[in-house]
């Protein structure tokens, strides 16, 4: 059997819990590949053995097992290998901070021997879907170093004092590793303190957050993550070193997103279907648009006998918010405007508005 053909059988494993499968499928694979490829064989074989005698399978990345907290013994993290992904597409402006950083890390080393603090942290800001999380995981590929989220529905304890711990017990893991430490949905433990509403202990909690990452090392790097940037405790945004706005994908953006969505199944749709896409997506995160993308190629493949600039405008307009009537006629007007075959009924489709409003609306 060939190594590519075990493959499937290990996934298999993988996804049904089969541990003991996992096991002798991927010393079988290590087997395989031993002369070939004898450093990832090696590496293979260590994570069995240690699997074997119940240790950390983490150990075989040089990292010590994840923290827990003391009364439930849930993991208080998760870690991630680095795996390579697509470059995210973002605004030139925010993608020029993200290039400088991973610039700034490459001269660790040299900024050090000058006497030059090395910057360790980025505070990454904006709405839900912008792409916060994938920027993380990007720079964990870059720089080939294993991402460790915080979990926080474990790491915020019903005993409000145990927080606290979970937090230290989190960064002193991050110290003593060579990891990215990724804070997500930061405002959830670093509201500001201004807030008369919240109890002491979580205002304590605070209070231990800044002293950690006032005390972090150069050598480890944070990443925190916020979608309500307005209720972070003011002295959280001084403990970074960089705090990035991710925005909203602009048309350039769009275009981009969409092409790399798409694939070849873009050459199935006409200039004025993508034009329709990239401008009716104006107020739409990277996540949603990515979604449209794989929502119209599913469409096309199920629905192979209609038209694919139907369904893509479909699938479009059911993402689209309309914010009463004159949006509507704007809406109806455009499509007839740029789709001049199409009939009142296939507007009403694409739509989903009346067939008679549709009329209305056009003679408007």
């Amino acid at each position: 059997m060939l190594t590519y053909e075990l493959v499937p059988k290990l996934i298999r494993a993988a996804l049904n819990n089969d541990r003991k499968s996992v096991e002798s499928i991927s010393i079988m694979i290590g087997r395989k590949i031993r002369k070939e490829h004898p450093e990832i064989a090696s590496e293979i074989m260590q994570i069995a053995a240690n699997s074997n005698v119940g240790a950390d399978t983490l150990r075989t990345l040089d990292l010590s097992p994840a923290p827990v907290d003391k009364e439930s013994r849930s993991q208080l993290v998760k870690v991630e290998e680095p795996i390579s992904i697509e470059e995210p597409i973002l605004p030139q402006e925010v993608w020029q901070q993200l290039d400088d950083f991973l610039h700034e890390r490459s001269l660790l080393e040299k900024f050090l021997e000058e006497d030059i603090l090395p910057p360790n942290s980025v505070l990454l800001s904006g709405k839900p879907g912008v792409g916060k999380t994938y920027i993380a995981r990007w720079l964990s590929s870059k720089m080939n170093i294993p991402l460790v989220t915080v979990d926080l529905a474990t790491s915020i304890s019903s005993y409000l004092g145990r927080s606290g711990q979970n937090i230290k017990s989190i960064f002193d893991y991050a110290k003593s590793q060579k990891v990215i430490l990724f804070l997500d949905e930061l405002d959830a433990i670093a509201k500001s303190r201004d807030d008369a509403g919240d109890l002491g202990e979580l205002k304590r909690l605070v209070n231990v957050l800044l002293k950690e990452l006032e005390e972090c090392p150069v050598t480890c790097i944070i990443v925190g993550a916020t979608n309500h940037p307005e209720i972070l405790d003011k002295a959280i945004w001084r403990r970074f070193d960089r705090n990035i706005n991710v925005l909203m994908p602009g048309k350039d953006e769009r275009e981009k997103l969409i092409k790399r969505g798409m694939g070849n199944k873009l050459d199935k749709l006409k200039k004025e279907t993508k034009k329709f896409i990239v401008n009716k997506t104006d107020n739409i995160s990277a996540s949603e648009i990515c979604k449209l993308c794989e929502h119209i190629k599913r469409q096309m493949i199920m629905n192979e006998k209609e038209q694919p600039d139907m369904l893509a405008l479909k699938e479009c307009c059911r993402i689209i918010d309309f914010n009463g009537r004159d949006e509507k006629v704007q809406l109806c007007k455009y499509i007839k405007e740029q789709f001049p075959e199409l009939s009142l009924r296939d507007i009403s489709s694409i739509t989903m508005i009346s067939a008679a409003s549709v009329g209305r609306y056009i003679k408007e």
